[in-house]
């Protein structure tokens, strides 16, 4: 399979070439020199250069917008290879790979990221769809099965929720660990597109009204936990002693309501349930890191893509001066040593902007059924 998928690669590469020069997307080269190895594999420098299934999702998806044929194949080849047990029919990724305490490299936690899982199957189904490439639709109709399979649960009343990952988030009988940015209102209705069998569609329909009780004063939590006949709680990651709130991951929230079509069901309620949100932002020029159960913000400032994370945002809900403004003021951070955001450019940041910026740029839109639609695909 996998030398059939490169020679179709090696074969659409000559033949898109042109195509490809049309739509290239400067932020992306940019961010592949930088983090994208030449055998597909993204390292987080921060991290003392582990690899996410969530960064290999990221720059799937990133490569796909932008055309980039050859390396969504790296990426993905990688990411099969050494995540996956080379087989993505069959296993979930592996959410960390890295560096162990012996100086070997390999797989540090086999427990799977849905979030990420849920990306992946995704973008192979609509690389399939974009690129006509069969065997890409085909596994990531396979790995949406074993998402439903493996990371779903049923929540009364909200019915089948996805969990952060196989194992680890059910901390006792009737209670579940549930993170709110794992689930882009888009990714269910184009996975209910391509399985209409599956729990997508019915996912889709409660997110609304579980993300609404779940975010007290209309601010996303990073982790909330659920328990039945109690209703929801802001909690932590496993393992976290930090106090909680809403903050590297519950920026994806806005992100991802921000870039949902309007058309979409859900959409409008989604940013109404986030307005406070738009509010804060205009009231201050630096967003908090953190944002409280109570509403109150921290007083240590977030790094400038939290900003650049609330353009599609701020546009989508009615404030495209806001958004404008907003959009100027983070292109003066870029550096034009590396074309990267920030004089240190770190991983995270570059990833909210890649996602914020390619939206704004229409490089990218979600349509309606939630498939993709790219600027290079006439």
């Amino acid at each position: 399979m996998k030398s059939a998928c490169l020679l179709l690669v090696a074969i659409l590469t000559v033949c898109h070439a042109s195509a490809r020069a049309e739509s290239s997307w400067p932020f992306w080269d940019h961010y592949a020199a930088r983090f994208l190895s030449s055998d597909g594999r993204i390292a987080d420098p921060d991290r003392n250069g582990m690899t996410t299934s969530e960064g290999q999702s990221y720059a799937m998806f990133f490569a796909l917008v932008a055309g980039d044929m050859p390396a969504f194949e790296r990426v993905r080849s990688w990411t099969e290879d050494n995540l996956a047990k080379g087989n993505l029919y069959k296993n979930l990724p592996a959410w960390s790979w890295g560096k162990h305490d012996d100086g070997s490299w390999g797989v540090l936690d086999e427990n799977s990221a849905s979030d990420s899982d849920l990306w992946i199957a995704y973008n192979l189904i609509q690389a399939g769809a974009l690129w006509k490439h069969l065997e890409y639709s085909k596994t990531g109709a396979a790995m949406l099965a074993l998402i439903a399979k493996d990371e779903v649960a049923q929540l009364p009343p909200f019915g089948p929720l996805l969990l952060p990952g196989r194992e680890g988030f059910t901390p006792k009988p009737g209670q579940w660990l549930l993170n709110p940015s794992y689930l882009p209102l888009p990714l269910l209705l184009a996975s209910d597109h391509a399985d209409p069998g599956g729990p997508w569609k019915r996912m889709a329909l409660s997110l609304p009204e579980w993300l609404q009780q779940a975010s007290p004063g209309g601010f996303a939590m990073d982790w909330v936990l659920y328990t039945a006949g109690q209703g929801f709680s802001a909690a932590n990651a496993p393992g976290d002693t930090k106090p909680a709130c809403g903050s590297y991951d519950a920026i994806r929230v806005y992100l991802w309501a921000g870039m949902t079509a309007p058309e979409l069901p859900g959409a409008a309620r989604l940013l109404q349930i986030f307005a406070p949100m738009v509010h804060l932002s205009a009231s201050r020029p630096v967003l908090p890191e953190c944002i409280y159960p109570n509403g109150n913000p921290s007083a240590n400032a977030a790094p400038m893509s939290f900003q650049v994370a609330l353009i599609p945002f701020l546009w989508s809900s009615g404030n495209k001066l806001a958004a404008n403004a907003q959009q100027r003021n983070v292109m003066a951070q870029f550096d034009h040593a590396t074309g990267l955001l920030g004089v240190e450019p770190r991983y995270y940041d570059q990833n909210l902007a890649l996602f914020a910026l390619g939206w704004q740029e229409q490089r990218f839109r979600f349509a309606p059924d939630g498939t993709l639609r790219v600027r290079w695909k006439k």
